[in-house]
């Protein structure tokens, strides 16, 4: 699992709003559908300059989009969309396949030979969405369909932060619903 901070590692602005929003204590409903969770995204997508910002779970052999953040001329996937797991990109960084920052995804050796999309990839960051009891959620992702020089390891460091909140929240939401009495249905006497 990885570590909140290492010791060359300082939060800034971006990783206090985001500690903010997703420490908070857990609203009703899907963790994330939530809008911090929104809200984090549009801030990883703001602060990394990427086109589009994901979050996806895997789920009975497919990874499924659960919260998308782009622009509507931007949006290559859909929130419910899904696709057989081990084509996906998501897969790859998980299981190692493909390195979690990829700043010029046309010429890096990792990504020759990956099946082709109907959109360009400039640049790419993934980091894996790691739940307490140590079992992979999904992926959070993000990418940009031009190359950005400028990614560098802190931003690797803001989404993998992201990452670690997003499983809290995704945990303390589970902890909360188990926890819940079950209401059994309402008794009709006719």
């Amino acid at each position: 699992m990885y570590e909140l901070h290492s010791a060359d590692y300082s939060p800034d602005a971006f990783e206090v709003r985001v500690s903010e929003l997703l420490v908070a204590t857990a609203e009703g409903g899907d963790a994330l559908l939530s809008s911090a969770v929104t809200e984090v995204l549009q801030l990883l997508r703001s602060k990394l300059n990427m086109d589009v910002v994901f979050v996806s779970e895997f789920v009975d052999g497919h990874r499924v989009f659960r919260r998308i953040e782009a622009d509507a001329d931007k949006r290559v996937f859909e929130e419910g969309q899904s696709h057989p797991l081990e084509v996906t990109f998501c897969q790859r960084v998980v299981d190692g396949r493909l390195p979690q920052m990829v700043k010029h995804w046309a010429t890096d050796p990792a990504t020759q030979g990956l099946p082709k999309l109907p959109f360009p990839i400039g640049s790419y960051l993934s980091v894996p969405v790691v739940l307490s009891d140590g079992s992979v959620y999904g992926t959070l992702c993000c990418f940009s369909f031009a190359e950005n020089d400028a990614l560098s390891q802190r931003d690797l460091k803001k989404l993998e932060m992201s990452a670690q909140f997003t499983a809290k929240r995704i945990d303390e939401v589970r902890a909360r619903d188990a926890a819940a009495p079950s209401t059994p249905p309402p008794r009709r006497d006719h």
